[in-house]
């Protein structure tokens, strides 16, 4: 009775939970966890809001992807922080790569397992070459344009080193943005080269830590009570799924377009070894 009776005059301290696990896209995959400022922006102003808010901690699990993405996604989690004043940690699970590392990078700290997968501050683009292929099967691409620069890597023609130069060039300007952005959250904790910190390479949770990509190991139960009380409530504010009834209707992206996405997300993965 008086545990209660304590509870109802002094309720515990709050920790709001996000998970941020998935691909990072500009648009929702059907039936597939994708973050993006439309699908998480809502979720971090719920979670924001909690009564009795001691702090927020998000659950990072992301092999990364949209640059513009990550960027929406940090910069909003770091407004609302900023307004509420409270801090945020960011717990990486399996990994923190690329997109998913310039999310762990909006918390005031990052906590990670030993087994967890961090860094590949980075930019990558990946595609295909089909122009043998169309010759082989006696098909000829037609392709006419205002504006000589308009066509980049057309992948049904042979590449050009004029095009493949101009994509470089987008790639180091995404490139020094991450950094600048890495430098701004982690710059007074970073250790070691930045040409190697920079490099897209990747670590393991305690090398991370060693490098100051990570500012210890942790996970969020364990931590969260230490710092606020063995009564600490959990409240976990989830983008979620789509409603399980949607994943039985024909995708919009098509069989063809559902697939492909599923194997683009597989290999985002598997480059971590997961």
């Amino acid at each position: 009775m008086a545990s209660l009776l304590r509870r109802i005059l002094s309720p515990p301290p709050v920790v709001a939970v996000v998970p941020l696990a998935g691909l990072i896209a500009p648009r929702a995959g059907f039936g597939r966890m994708t973050l993006n400022v439309e699908t998480v922006g809502p979720t971090l102003a719920r979670a924001f809001r909690a009564r009795r808010l001691a702090e927020v901690a998000l659950i990072i699990n992301s092999p990364g992807g949209s640059a513009t993405q990550s960027d929406l996604i940090a910069q909003r989690v770091r407004q609302h922080a900023a307004e509420e004043g409270v801090k945020v940690t960011a717990f990486v699970e399996d990994v923190a790569a690329s997109g998913g590392y310039w999310l762990a990078c909006a918390a005031d700290e990052i906590l990670c397992r030993e087994t967890s997968i961090l860094g590949s501050i980075g930019v990558i683009s990946a595609s295909f070459g089909f122009a043998r292929l169309l010759g082989r099967i006696g098909v000829e691409r037609r392709l006419y344009t205002a504006g000589e620069r308009k066509s980049l890597l057309d992948p049904f023609l042979p590449a050009r080193e004029e095009d493949i130069a101009r994509l470089k060039s987008v790639q180091a300007d995404l490139h020094e943005r991450f950094k600048a952005w890495v430098r701004e959250r982690r710059g007074g904790k970073l250790r070691g080269e930045e040409a190697l910190l920079f490099s897209g390479e990747v670590w393991t949770g305690a090398k991370a830590v060693a490098l100051g990509l990570a500012d210890g190991i942790g996970e969020v139960r364990s931590t969260m009570r230490a710092r606020h009380g063995e009564e600490v409530r959990f409240a976990v504010y989830g983008t979620g799924r789509r409603p399980w009834w949607t994943r039985l209707l024909p995708s919009p992206e098509g069989i063809v377009g559902a697939a492909t996405a599923a194997l683009e997300e597989r290999a985002a993965y598997a480059r971590f070894g997961l």
